[in-house]
């Protein structure tokens, strides 16, 4: 059956608790993530890399563990509080925190907002919230760099993740992207519907998740891109694994690894 795309743009909703602070030093705290953690070390090292050429203080809580959001999406929410208020304790002051996944920046700005709705330290998970940023967002709204220095040769299928949806990051990851000299973002069908993985839901439903995400992928092999590119490292593994399990490889990367190798390619970073 063809893949057809949507005649319409679809509009989401804000997220709560989505408008930030505004950035007035470049001392930042990293969010690292469990993703990079375990399986994405070159996206955080890609993170410092980028954020220092851009001039700040990268520090790294050693404390940090989980945002929360597995245990929040799984309704134990008794559980995600525990870790959550671990998380407000270790990215504690007033510092900007840098979070290389929408998904688990969304989950501090705006889920941990509904499950600390009653709770007597709501106050201080939401100003967490407001000083959480996704990379991209940060990068372009926060630090006012809306257009990227380098070159990358590829054309580029972009995935705009579920948890970016009511949030300026994909438009920021694109608007860095197209500015960089031999890029080219190619289009591709129902490019707002979900790949699929949502966390535990891919564990619940795998026969879904899977067609939900082979449905993603051919749409975007209809384009033949070089790349295929997001800023949500979780869609990037759910893909790329269901793509390597059909014996169909596909080429995936976070966009801020696109953005410091532009840089590497010109000699502006080693």
């Amino acid at each position: 059956m063809p893949v057809r795309p949507l005649k319409t743009k679809v509009e989401f909703p804000k997220m709560l608790n989505s408008e930030r602070i505004q950035v007035t030093g470049k001392r930042v705290q990293l969010m690292a993530t469990c993703l990079c953690d375990a399986f994405y070390d070159d996206v955080a090292i890609a993170t410092v890399q980028v954020l220092e050429y851009l001039g700040c203080e990268v520090v790294f809580p050693e404390s940090q563990t989980c945002c929360g959001q597995p245990a929040f999406n799984g309704g134990d929410w008794d559980a995600s509080r525990k870790v959550v208020r671990h998380t407000v304790k270790a990215f504690e002051g007033n510092d900007p925190v840098i979070v290389p996944s929408g998904s688990c920046a969304a989950m501090i700005f705006h889920g941990a907002q509904i499950e600390f709705e009653k709770e007597a330290d709501k106050d201080s998970v939401a100003a967490l919230g407001k000083r959480t940023w996704e990379l991209a967002d940060f990068i372009v709204n926060g630090l006012n760099k809306t257009t990227w220095e380098g070159k990358f040769e590829s054309t580029i299928a972009f995935h705009r993740s579920c948890h970016t949806r009511g949030t300026k990051s994909s438009e920021a990851s694109l608007q860095l992207l197209k500015s960089i000299p031999g890029i080219s973002i190619v289009e591709f069908g129902e490019a707002e519907q979900c790949c699929g993985f949502g966390g535990t839901f891919s564990v619940s439903f795998p026969a879904i998740s899977s067609s939900m995400g082979n449905l993603k992928l051919e749409h975007v092999r209809a384009k033949n891109p070089d790349l295929l590119v997001s800023a949500d490292m979780s869609c990037m593994m759910h893909l790329a694994g269901l793509a390597s399990h059909e014996g169909k490889p596909i080429k995936a990367k976070h966009v801020i690894q696109v953005l410091r190798d532009a840089l590497k390619n010109i000699g502006l970073i080693k």
